[in-house]
This record gives structure tokens, C-alpha cells and sequence, in this order.
């Protein structure tokens, strides 16, 4: 059977990913996350996701990569990681009481086939009306400096909001799942079915 293969150090990811039971091997992908902000947010969180999961391409030749990115919409901007608590402060205090979009690309690699799907998943989060004491707490309670928007949904982050609107909620997380499963069931790995028929019977297709 294939190796299955995360490109991601987030224990987030490796989390969500535990969920669908199929053993997997997490790498950390030698790729440079570059933010284009006249970009067209879709595309460019599938590229990224994609930029990640080819990165180990040449590692594993007989597996099954799984990339993730996430970019942030605001205002019709796209928002970064902030780095300092100053910055986390800014995006804060601009997001307070806003409608945002997150794009979770993913990108899903076969490289025994050659065959590569990538897909885009949106979701839309509402903050709450945030004070300054509040956005302060907040940053020295959970530390989010190393995630777009500044806020971790998956810890205190959830307080910061007022809505949370999309198809997929492991998508804000960074890993959409449901767009994940259908794209592995299509290369025959199946969590439902976790002992596919021999590669060598299965159908690809060249890039």
C-alpha cells in the first residue's frame, strides 16, 4: 500500500488527519510560503497547499501527499501571519466586528501516478465587537502569532467569534476533510475501506 504522506508541521493538521483512521507519515515541507496580496485568494491557497505537497515529491516516490495552506481575506485583502504581538494587534483590532473569508487549498499528490488534485475550500467567520483588553487577553492567552488572522479556532480563538458560516468547519482548522476524503477516494484510499485493490489495477491519470 502507498505511504500516506503530510507536508505540514502543524499539530493541528496531524490531528484532523488522525480522524479518518489511515496511517500516515508527517514531513515538514521545504517550501517558502510567499503571499502575493493582488493574488486571487483561491488560487493561491491551492498553489501554496500544492507548492507544499511537491516539496517531498522526490522523497517519496510510491505515495500519497497531502498539502494545506490557508489565506486569509479581509476587506478585500489578503492577511498574513502576524509575527509580533503588535501586528496581531492591528489584524485584531481591523477584524473586530467583521465578515472574513478563509481559503483552505489543499493539494493531494500521487506520486507513483503522477496524478495531482488541488481544490480550494472556503469559510466565513464573524467576530465579535472586541475591546482592547479583550484583544490583549486574548493574545497573551493563546498566542496566535504564527496564524493568519491572529486567532486559533481550535483553542480560546472560538471566543473571538460572533458566526462561523461554510460546508466544512476542519477547513478553518487547515485541513478540509470532507474535500479530502472525496480527492483520496478518487485515488483509491478509501477510509471506509482501508485495503484498496493492488496499485497496479488501479486507473491514473498522467498530469
Amino acid at each position: 500500500m502507498r505511504t500516506l504522506v503530510l507536508a505540514s508541521t502543524s499539530p493541528f493538521r496531524r490531528e484532523l488527519l488522525k480522524r479518518l483512521g489511515l496511517p500516515f507519515t508527517v514531513a515538514a515541507p521545504r517550501f517558502v510560503e510567499r503571499l502575493e496580496r493582488a493574488a486571487d485568494p483561491a488560487r493561491m491557497a491551492a498553489e501554496l497547499a500544492l507548492g507544499k505537497a511537491m516539496s517531498l515529491a522526490g522523497d517519496y516516490p510510491n505515495a500519497v501527499i497531502i498539502g494545506s495552506d490557508q489565506v486569509l481575506v479581509t476587506d478585500g485583502e489578503i492577511v498574513g501571519k502576524p509575527g509580533s504581538a503588535d501586528r496581531a494587534r492591528d489584524q485584531l483590532r481591523r477584524m473586530s466586528g467583521g465578515t472574513h473569508v478563509f481559503h483552505a487549498g489543499l493539494a493531494v499528490v500521487d506520486t507513483a501516478s503522477g496524478e495531482t488534485r488541488v481544490a480550494a475550500v472556503p469559510f466565513t467567520v464573524t467576530m465579535r465587537e472586541l475591546t482592547d483588553r479583550e484583544i490583549d487577553n486574548y493574545i497573551r492567552l493563546d498566542d496566535p502569532l504564527g496564524c493568519a488572522g491572529s486567532f486559533k479556532i481550535e483553542g480560546l480563538g472560538i471566543a473571538l467569534m460572533e458566526k462561523l458560516e461554510g460546508d466544512d468547519f476542519t477547513a478553518l482548522i487547515g485541513l478540509p476533510l470532507i474535500e479530502l476524503v472525496s480527492i483520496l477516494r478518487g485515488l483509491r484510499v478509501n477510509p471506509l475501506d482501508p485495503e484498496p485493490p493492488p496499485y497496479s489495477s488501479m486507473t491514473t491519470r498522467a498530469l
